[in-house]
């Protein structure tokens, strides 16, 4: 990282900031108010109603951070009670882990974005420098959250198909290696960034202080690194496991309605019929019935994750399309402030998502609700409240 205290001495070190003055980074003057307001792009909206729209989707994005927060260390305390010898335990556990992730990486970018406009000099553009502090990897670990729920809903797709395979594969270490190598291949390649981009102290003239800034490195091989790179993990894996997650969970519905179809189908030749003595056959046939209503529940609950997944992470397919039509659509390009409304919409979203999941877990899973219940004591509050009647 190199210190520049000079205009001069930034733009002679730095001459692809010669280009960048059309589509300028740092601060203007706006003297309605008085203060210094950063210019995101030009056209479209004016300043006033990007900040106003802006402003409001931070604070709404926020409350459902502080909600996601809550919500999936309850969810992480619970698992962990619970313990990871049910392969789905682990799985549901990273998505957690993720989600909370998730609401702490956007809480930095609000944090950033908040202080920016409220007239907070820093020393640093928090606009630009937040997107590749936080912005960037929270990108990259929402396509984590994307693939851990496709692995769910194709795992629990196989068990509805064919059962006695999958259940021999889908131990607790094949999960846990399952997800380790979902998170190496969609969150980790999130520090290639850093190659396109980099953090350089420039000197502002209108508040006369060098602030932290990022410039894109403009040699053919970040370019030409940066178009593999987002064409792989800012198109196809999204778009991917989106894709699977969706037809998963189509099939997952066809097939709960054809097990409740049998279901009645065998309930109803049964009353018909004289019960005879209770034999091994017989027991067998009620243990199966009681092993399938307990995967039906499992079934449930993930259809239900994947289908609050499918609404949230839509916006998010729509961004990625944009992306790859619009050459400007993004961090420095003349759509900037477009590129930063879809990305704050789609967090939106993912915070949603994140912070519902736990109500899924508690209507669903018995195991969870009464471990749950010990654990923030409503099970002890009751009996007090019984008590006093």
């Amino acid at each position: 990282m190199y210190v520049h205290s000079t205009e001069e001495q930034n733009t002679a070190h730095y001459p692809e900031l010669d280009k960048m003055t059309d589509n300028p980074l740092h601060f203007w003057e706006d003297h309605s108010k008085d203060s210094y307001v950063p210019v995101l792009v030009s056209g479209i909206l004016s300043n006033e109603q990007f900040d106003i729209i802006l402003l409001f989707i931070i604070f709404t994005s926020q409350l459902l951070n502080n909600c996601a927060i809550i919500a999936n260390t309850l969810s992480i305390a619970v698992f962990v009670k619970l313990g990871f010898s049910e392969p789905s335990n682990i799985s549901l556990t990273a998505l957690a882990v993720c989600d909370f992730t998730l609401a702490v990486l956007l809480t930095w970018s609000n944090l950033c974005f908040s202080l920016t406009y409220h007239n907070v000099r820093l020393h640093f553009d928090s606009a630009n420098v937040s997107v590749l502090t936080g912005g960037a990897q929270w990108m990259f670990l929402s396509r984590t959250v994307a693939w851990i729920t496709a692995f769910i809903s194709f795992e629990r797709c196989l068990c509805i198909l064919v059962p006695l395979k999958v259940r021999r594969l889908m131990t607790p270490r094949g999960t846990f290696v399952a997800m380790l190598i979902i998170i190496l291949f969609t969150f980790c390649p999130s520090f290639f960034i850093y190659i396109r981009y980099k953090f350089v102290w420039l000197f502002n003239p209108y508040l006369n202080i060098t602030i932290l800034n990022t410039i894109p490195v403009n040699s053919e091989f970040a370019i030409l690194f940066e178009k593999i790179y987002l064409v792989i993990c800012g198109v196809i894996q999204p778009l991917l496991a989106f894709s699977i997650v969706l037809i998963c969970t189509v099939l997952l519905i066809v097939e709960l309605r054809k097990i409740s179809s049998w279901r009645m189908s065998v309930t109803s030749a049964k009353s018909q019929q004289v019960q005879p003595e209770e034999n091994p056959a017989a027991s067998s046939s009620a243990a199966e019935a009681r092993i399938s209503q307990k995967e039906k529940r499992l079934v449930k609950k993930v259809v239900a994750i994947a289908t609050i997944f499918i609404v949230s992470f839509f916006p998010t397919c729509i961004m990625v399309v944009c992306n790859v039509l619009f050459d400007e659509f993004n961090q420095f390009g003349f759509y900037r402030r477009l590129f930063f409304l879809s990305a704050y919409i789609t967090s939106l979203g993912q915070s949603f998502s994140g912070s519902v999941n736990i109500l899924i877990y508690y209507k669903m899973a018995s195991k969870f609700r009464s471990v749950f219940r010990r654990l923030v004591r409503l099970d002890r509050q009751e009996q007090k409240r019984n008590e006093l009647k």
